[in-house]
């Protein structure tokens, strides 16, 4: 159903069984988002916090808490945007030709944004910074954030709605050396449209005007993190997904999306920056402070009984994993078409979505060849690696399943097949001082880091061990050998310190392990780890702290490895460093003082009692 506010859809859900209004007095340090994780853990409904400690305005989270409540809150839609997504079809253009593409055009014709409504609510008021609710999410957090924005720039060269970027960056409201009231901290990472804009408003001298939408139809929030086929404008499939047109107006020469809750006007001005940060990640570690765009604040409006939206981010899975499940339902199969050859790819959530890539290709070049190897799979790799967020991948396995039984979506499956095939004197391929996600700061530098391609086809070259071999029980300096998941054992030893100390272990590790080549044929993977208990206890925590805690270029070794003609392979063994880096940011934890002061809300009389 078409939802004109936010409010009204935390009413439908409520109207349903989902949503728990929070009456008690809230404190929006710490306290408001351990409730969201306590509850998001339990499964629960959506909240609305009614009485938010300091601020006149209520909140609400966990919207987007599961893929089922996603699916009931666009019941009326998801059909008709997902045709729209995977014909590639501006909505636009259906409209253009309502012949031609009459069932999707009916639905178009909510595209087109609707410039100066009659009803314009979020200039309802003008408000300050410190009257919307600081939110702090985690202990180290450097200050109060957003975290469910819509973030409009103009593109200078296009002005235009039609040619405008929305995207979902983290905006820094408080602390660090910002101006309370007068500037925030604008965070945004590779591959986003925004740079695109502040480039050319750089280059000509002058401030890329800004405006930050929060709240509003629940579509609004969807299409800011959608990724679109180059051309379709956020605010049309805002429009088809939400079946209303997105409303908007102009304002001291900015652009106000009238039934946004609040909005945030304000202007980035070329090389000011300031330190933004830290901010507890969907990664599960904290993003460190770093210079970022610093926007001068022109105005905040709001409009009458706003509602803040807010979620909350960390080790996943998390709320955000929802919402990748939620854009995987709609894009799909567009992605498929994208890349010729490609039948899935699966950006793992466990491993914090960028680290691992899990795909499947296919196999069609050379039929002829009673030898089966990797070939196409390595032009789609390098095609995947070449395509929008998916470039900042760190890990891509690939392969092709001839029988088509395969799927990237049962992990350990996965694993089992390629790690069966893979030949790791030929199948490993990696890619050197290049760009990685800005949040993984496994690499050399912010954005900077390795990537490794494992590719491997054909029939299986090995059976995996189910057990740990003898030959892992007993090796000096490493211990406490795991089995993980067939085929794959996680070594404990001491913490590291340098990659010079830790060449030095690595190749005592060979030492040890060579002579036992033989005996290590069904274990094609040694992950060296700080707690092999922790990384063999579930597959999620191997996932998590293999490949969040790994540069491949200066982690991955291998048992009797080797280098013949710039191409790297090994003999024995592929063994991933997995141990925490003095480099590396530090998780995220709870603040047992907090956990322990909201179990107030979960106790008899208390709004969550239900739930416990």
């Amino acid at each position: 159903m078409p939802y004109r506010s936010l409010e009204d859809c935390l009413l439908d859900l409520e109207k349903n069984g989902q949503l728990i209004r929070i009456k008690e007095e809230v404190d929006p340090c710490l306290e408001m988002a351990a409730i969201h994780l306590r509850v998001h853990e339990a499964g629960g409904p959506a909240l609305l916090f009614e009485n938010v400690k300091g601020s006149k305005f209520r909140a609400a989270s966990n919207i987007f808490g599961t893929l089922e409540r996603s699916e009931f809150i666009f019941r009326d839609t998801l059909k008709i945007v997902q045709q729209l997504i995977e014909l590639k079809n501006d909505p636009v253009k259906a409209i253009k030709s309502p012949i031609k593409n009459f069932n999707t055009g009916i639905a178009a014709l909510k595209a087109l944004p609707k410039k100066d409504p009659a009803a314009k609510p979020v200039l309802y008021k003008e408000v300050k910074i410190s009257d919307i609710p600081q939110i702090h999410h985690w202990p180290m957090d450097g200050g109060a954030f957003v975290t469910l924005p819509q973030v409009y720039t103009e593109d200078m060269d296009k002005p235009g709605i039609m040619h405008a970027n929305l995207g979902m960056y983290r905006i820094q409201l408080s602390g660090n050396a910002y101006n309370m009231n007068e500037e925030v901290g604008l965070h945004y990472q590779l591959h986003r449209g925004i740079g695109v804009h502040q480039s050319k408003a750089n280059k000509k001298g002058l401030p890329l005007k800004v405006s930050v939408f929060i709240g509003g139809p629940p579509s609004h929030s969807v299409a800011a993190v959608m990724p679109l086929p180059e051309g379709i404008s956020e605010m049309t499939f805002a429009g088809v997904l939400g079946a209303r047109r997105f409303r908007y107006t102009y304002q001291d020469g900015f652009c106000i999306s009238t039934d946004a809750d609040f909005v945030i006007t304000g202007e980035v001005y070329p090389n000011e920056n300031k330190p933004e940060g830290p901010f507890g990640d969907h990664l599960g570690y904290y993003s460190l402070k770093h210079d970022f765009p610093l926007m001068k604040v022109h105005k905040v409006y709001a409009k009458k009984n706003a509602i803040w939206p807010f979620t909350v981010v960390g080790r996943p899975p998390q709320e955000d994993t929802s919402f990748g499940q939620l854009i995987h339902k709609i894009t799909g199969k567009a992605l498929q078409q994208e890349i010729p050859g490609l039948k899935e790819v699966h950006a793992v959530d466990a491993a914090g979505v960028h680290p691992l890539l899990l795909a499947i290709g296919s196999e069609r070049y050379t039929p002829y060849l009673q030898t089966k190897q990797p070939a196409e799979i390595l032009t789609i790799a390098n095609h995947i690696l070449g395509t929008g967020q998916l470039s900042l991948a760190k890990f891509l396995f690939i392969t092709a399943d001839d029988e088509n039984k395969l799927t990237t979506n049962n992990i350990e499956e996965y694993f089992r097949f390629i790690l069966k095939r893979i030949d790791l004197q030929r199948d490993i391929h990696f890619y050197t001082n290049t760009t990685i996600d800005t949040l993984d700061y496994s690499g050399t530098d912010l954005n900077s880091g390795s990537k490794v391609v494992l590719a491997a086809y054909g029939p299986a070259i090995r059976e995996l061990d189910t057990e740990v071999p003898a030959a892992l029980k007993d090796l000096q300096s490493f211990e406490n050998a795991r089995l993980v998941i067939p085929g794959v054992v996680a070594l404990q030893t001491k913490a590291f310190t340098t990659y010079e100390t830790a060449a030095v272990e690595m190749q005592m590790l060979n030492t040890q392990c060579s002579m036992y080549n033989d005996q290590l044929k069904g274990i094609p993977l040694i992950v060296i780890c700080d707690d092999a208990d922790f990384v063999s206890k579930q597959l999620g925590n191997f996932l998590w702290a293999t490949f969040t805690r790994c540069n491949p270029s200066h982690d991955m070794y291998g048992i009797n490895s080797f280098t013949e003609k710039k191409h790297w392979g090994c003999n024995g063994p592929l063994v991933i460093d997995a141990r925490i880096k003095p480099h590396h940011a530090p998780p995220v934890q709870k603040d047992a003082a907090v956990e322990k002061s909201i179990d107030r809300l979960f106790e008899k009389g208390g709004s969550l009692y239900t739930l416990k």
